[in-house]
């Protein structure tokens, strides 16, 4: 199966859905390559990236149920398909 890279990024407001936000990423942790989280308090927030090498199906249903959860933000940019 083709795969994409990808990465995710996340921007988390309501620390009610981190334990959910939580629970999706470590679903999908054979296509992880790696995160990064970054707490940004004085707007209070926190930013996370989420680098991703997976079927290009498996990437949009990570950022669609990501993207539902309450306080939630989440947006998905792909790598060139010829960079690759």
């Amino acid at each position: 199966m083709e795969t994409r890279v990808a990465v995710l990024a996340i921007i988390v407001k309501d620390p009610d859905s981190v334990a959910a936000l939580n629970e999706l990423l470590h679903g999908y942790g054979a296509y992880i390559i790696g995160r990064m989280g970054v707490p940004y308090r004085s707007r209070g927030v926190n930013v996370i990236s989420v680098a991703m090498d997976a079927p290009a199906d498996v990437i949009s249903a990570l950022s669609g149920k990501i993207g539902r959860l309450s306080g939630i933000t989440a947006k998905t940019v792909y790598a060139p398909e010829n960079a690759l």
